[in-house]
């Protein structure tokens, strides 16, 4: 089984091919992302953090070779597992595709079925270098459900292990009060907005001590981030 609503990033530029894709796996029930080449896909890893890469081998300017070697060599994303999408069929070809990075290929043209099967046991296959988040002196443990900071221990509520769990899998990014009530409490809860001022402020209080600095950024008329700070 899949974990639920597993982030999917697709990079195909053929609109037809990349709608098919993008409608199936949204049945099947993936969160998914779509680009059409590779400097848009990777302006999109700085905002969205998926579970899986799904990449076309032959893009428009960057080729699929090329941006999982970009990715690979970027630490924040080098764990990204990234499964190849290819019309060569070739023994060399997926050598070459394994050896730029990539953890997985599939010869296109392919089954939704098929396609699947492959995301689902990538997704297994890395569920444990998933268990770990960390940021600086943070280190968040989802299996044990233990927050740390420079080794020690904090004492967070449910809601503010999810906010900083969430946070810590997009840093540095900016996100309103409402993409927060979305993201974090889910679309179906009816929360007031300024009760996640207070979470937020608990979240600061179990994270900082003493002079650390603070990496819960406010930015004003927008919202939080975690972020290091000025």
């Amino acid at each position: 089984m899949k974990p639920p609503a597993a982030r999917v990033l697709l990079v195909e530029d053929d609109p037809a091919l990349q709608l098919m894709l993008r409608y199936n796996l949204d049945k099947l029930g993936y969160r998914v992302e779509a680009e059409a080449d590779g400097e848009a896909a990777l302006e999109k890893l700085e905002q969205f953090r998926p579970d899986v890469l799904v990449l076309d081998w032959m893009l428009p300017g960057m080729s699929g070779i090329d941006l999982c070697r970009r990715i690979r060599s970027n630490p924040q994303l080098r764990d990204v597992p990234v499964l190849m999408l290819t019309a060569r069929s070739d023994e060399q070809d997926s050598i070459q595709g394994l050896d730029s990075g990539a953890d997985d290929y599939i010869v296109k043209p392919c089954s939704i079925e098929a396609l699947d099967a492959r995301l689902r046991a990538l997704l297994r296959r890395v569920q444990g270098t998933h268990d770990v988040l960390s940021f600086a002196d943070l280190r968040l443990d989802l299996q044990t459900h233990r927050a740390e900071r420079n080794g020690r221990a904090l004492t967070l509520g449910p809601t503010e292990f999810r906010l900083l769990e969430f946070f810590m899998r997009n840093p540095r990014r900016v996100f309103s009060r409402d993409d927060l009530l979305q993201k974090v409490w889910g679309a179906n809860v009816h929360v007031e907005l300024r009760t996640i001022d207070v979470h937020i402020r608990r979240l600061r209080r179990a994270l900082n001590e003493g002079d650390e600095p603070d990496f819960v950024r406010t930015v004003r008329s927008a919202g939080y981030a975690l972020d290091d700070p000025a």
